[in-house]
């Protein structure tokens, strides 16, 4: 069993019982899966480019990638309908714990003057989105094997009703919120 999810059942589920009082384990708030994905507009011109993403983030999560398609033509782009655009991993169960708490514990203090992730994030229904600009955090990544450094957005998607229940959520399993 992964170390945050012993962490959840002994710390983060009682806490979260106290605070929002609820009735029944059933209404704690989850998290329900990570989604990661890598965006590619220079795809467009240079299809070879996925080839590296989807590498850097098959090492990353361990896991396959899926290619994600355009799904409109956009002319000022040069975009057209069906082209691979990007690539995008869903973690769930033990991979989600997983590199949850390698993101927490080893790539967000690896951050040049890390003061904290933004508390800003959250979407209004319980999910939040981190954005990182390299891929080099991540301990798998060696800096001499990749051609370019890419960004990439990480998706906490919550079972949670609430911003206030997933922040809390988040927070109690490690996620360095920067203080206001």
């Amino acid at each position: 069993m992964a170390r945050l999810k012993e962490k959840y059942i002994k710390e983060v589920a009682p806490a979260l019982m106290q605070k929002f009082n609820y009735n029944n384990v059933m209404e704690l708030p989850k998290l329900d899966k990570i989604v990661i994905n890598i965006g590619l507009g220079e795809a467009v011109q240079n299809p070879k480019a996925l080839d590296g993403a989807v590498a850097d983030l098959r090492s990353i999560t361990g896991q396959k990638p899926v290619i994600t398609k355009a799904k409109k033509s956009i002319a000022a782009f040069k975009l057209r309908a069906g082209v691979s655009i990007g690539t995008k991993v869903t973690l769930r169960g033990e991979n989600m714990m997983v590199f949850a708490d390698k993101l927490f514990n080893v790539a967000l203090p690896r951050v040049r003057d890390f003061r904290g992730v933004s508390p800003k994030g959250f979407d209004g229904r319980g999910n939040y989105t981190l954005g990182l600009k390299e891929q080099l955090l991540f301990p798998e990544i060696e800096y001499d094997k990749i051609d370019q450094v890419r960004g990439m957005d990480i998706v906490f998607v919550t079972t949670s009703k609430t911003d206030e229940e997933a922040k809390e959520l988040l927070r109690l399993m490690g996620m360095p919120f920067a203080e206001r």
